[in-house]
């Protein structure tokens, strides 16, 4: 039986535990809005990230970087409302974290207070233990994210795969010891060799979400909008594009152009 009832109002940190150790698979997606959230949560969704790639595909900027506090609040908020039965984590933006323990802690209670949201989610190990452990004495529960960093990405100047060497997968491997010793309730692993990632779940009692670190994970995450097809310069070989909603999309607003164009929209029944 799943871990999750069909009498549980709400998934929570101690279902993903659960489901961990029942050996049951955690599903996670994007959602940046109210319609996709309503449409992802009713479809039976573990986990909603509220990802800063928010700054990619709704703002299209090239990177994570630019998107705000406000303006991941915003998002937060629209989705919250589309949710009944998720957990929803939120991404804390760049340089809203790093380095300053009390701007990282204002900044989480803020995405908690103005959007409702159930968690926030955090890029990186050691160096943001501080900042880590002063967000969770407010009682904010903490999911961390290792590997390929994206708000890293001018350090790392490439998106290629991360701890193929030896010394950055063992740094990796006590960066998560670290963070479910201070009391993270699952991390992300991107874009790490699979069998690496599996050795790090194995290795941590807390749920481990793999995004191109293969099926050893406890759970895997894709960005909604590429799930869907709806991006389209984007094709990593982790993702599985499950529909193409561009080309739908796009063909179904040619016919209402047609449509509108040759008076055939609205006919006599769509009208008053």
């Amino acid at each position: 039986m799943s871990a999750v009832s069909k009498e549980a109002k709400r998934v929570t940190t101690h279902i993903l535990q659960k489901m961990k150790s029942n050996h049951e698979k955690i599903s996670m997606l994007t959602a940046y809005d109210f319609s996709m959230a309503r449409i992802i949560d009713n479809a039976g969704i573990d986990v909603i990230l509220v990802g800063d790639s928010a700054s990619n595909v709704m703002a299209g900027h090239e990177t994570t970087l630019p998107i705000t506090l406000d303006q991941m609040i915003y998002h937060a908020s629209s989705v919250i409302r589309g949710v009944k039965k998720a957990l929803v984590v939120v991404d804390l933006p760049f340089g809203t974290y790093q380095g300053n323990s009390k701007n990282a802690l204002d900044s989480a209670i803020r995405i908690m207070k103005e959007s409702g949201a159930h968690g926030v989610k955090l890029e990186g190990g050691i160096k943001i233990k501080e900042s880590v452990e002063r967000i969770l004495t407010a009682g904010v529960p903490v999911m961390g994210h290792l590997g390929l960093t994206p708000q890293s990405i001018y350090k790392f100047g490439t998106y290629s795969v991360r701890a193929r060497k030896e010394e950055e997968a063992e740094q990796l491997l006590r960066d998560a010891k670290l963070l479910e010793e201070i009391g993270c309730f699952a991390i992300v692993l991107e874009k790490i060799p699979a069998d690496f990632a599996a050795e790090v779940s194995k290795s941590i009692g807390i749920p481990t979400i793999g995004i191109g670190a293969g099926n050893g994970c406890d759970g895997q995450v894709l960005v909604s909008h590429d799930l869907f097809g709806i991006t389209q310069d984007f094709a990593p070989r982790f993702l599985r594009r499950y529909m193409n909603l561009f080309e739908d999309m796009q063909t179904a607003v040619k016919a209402y152009i047609k449509d509108v164009k040759s008076m055939d929209f609205p006919n006599d029944s769509e009208q008053y």
